[in-house]
């Protein structure tokens, strides 16, 4: 894709675009020297950022299965935290392409790319600003992810400098302005405790399976 592609955008767009990229590097940064420094091969974050190409489920993922538990339901609750991209497929739709370019469309979608795409005035500015974003965080996230690893490996333990908070500190941030919804907090405040009072009972990594149940909670409110 040459710069005259994307030249409708403007620079301020653009900029923004490059921005938030760049932030999701340093994020990227951090999940890679995190996930090296406790005790998972490059590879396996390497691929998750290459194939997943969702942050918040592979920090989820390396979470669970760091935490002793199961890689399955490990991804369950990937694919749980990646529910929300059923919405996103609906409001981007005309924007991912047709035929075979529609799948890498696809993959390129996250929070960001639907945020630019959807907020901008015209079609063909909406367009570019979804694959221009798309494209930005697939190159950056899996580069980081490669230079965060090799900072892990020097990192001899991350509980002693607190690296072991920010999985769920990361966590707690990409959430955090949903649960400004009433709609949103009622659930998600159910799940939690009813994830944290399974803890004693269940296998590690199934707690965060049963706060599914907290969707109830809002489904049975008048």
């Amino acid at each position: 894709m040459s710069a005259r592609f994307f030249s409708p955008l403007g620079s301020d767009v653009v900029k923004a675009i490059f921005l938030v990229c760049l932030a999701d590097g340093l994020v990227g940064i951090s999940y890679g020297s995190l996930a090296v420094a406790g005790g998972f091969p490059l590879w396996v974050p390497l691929m998750l950022s290459l194939l997943v190409l969702a942050g918040a489920s592979e920090f989820l993922f390396i979470a669970i299965v760091g935490g002793g538990g199961s890689p399955f339901a490990a991804a369950a609750a990937g694919l749980l935290v990646n529910a929300r991209h059923l919405p996103f497929g609906i409001a981007v739709k005309d924007l991912v392409g047709s035929k075979g370019m529609s799948w890498l469309g696809c993959h390129l979608m996250n929070d960001e790319s639907v945020v630019f795409g959807i907020s901008q005035p015209t079609h063909e500015k909406r367009k570019k600003a979804y694959w221009l974003c798309g494209a930005g965080i697939a190159l950056f996230w899996p580069v980081s992810v490669i230079a965060g690893a090799y900072i892990g490996q020097f990192i001899p333990d991350i509980k002693a400098i607190g690296l072991d908070a920010v999985f769920p500190a990361i966590l707690l941030a990409l959430i955090f302005p949903a649960l400004r919804s009433r709609r949103t907090r009622i659930p998600a405040s159910c799940g939690a405790l009813i994830s944290v009072a399974a803890v004693p009972f269940v296998p590690a990594g199934m707690p965060v399976l049963f706060s599914l149940l907290g969707l109830l909670t809002w489904r049975n409110r008048k």
